[in-house]
């Protein structure tokens, strides 16, 4: 299957909203981090990224960690 969601910088609120579209924002960005930390090997490759819970910018490559476990948004 081709990638239709672009690796860029995103904000994490966004993220979330694209993976959870029908919630509110705050809403879906509370179900992404809960998605990440119950999920131990997602939430250890983003910690060895640089990743520190509470960021709220992503680079490309902590969106290419979440997608790689968690499939791509949509």
């Amino acid at each position: 299957m081709e990638k239709t969601t672009q690796l860029r910088t995103y904000g994490w609120q966004e993220l979330g909203i694209l993976y959870a579209p029908g919630l509110t924002p705050h809403s879906a960005s509370k179900r992404l981090t809960r998605w990440v930390v119950i999920n131990k090997n997602l939430y250890e490759d983003l910690i060895r990224s640089g990743w520190v819970k509470g960021t709220r910018i992503l680079p490309p490559l902590q969106v290419e960690i979440i997608m790689k476990y968690l499939g791509e948004p949509g």
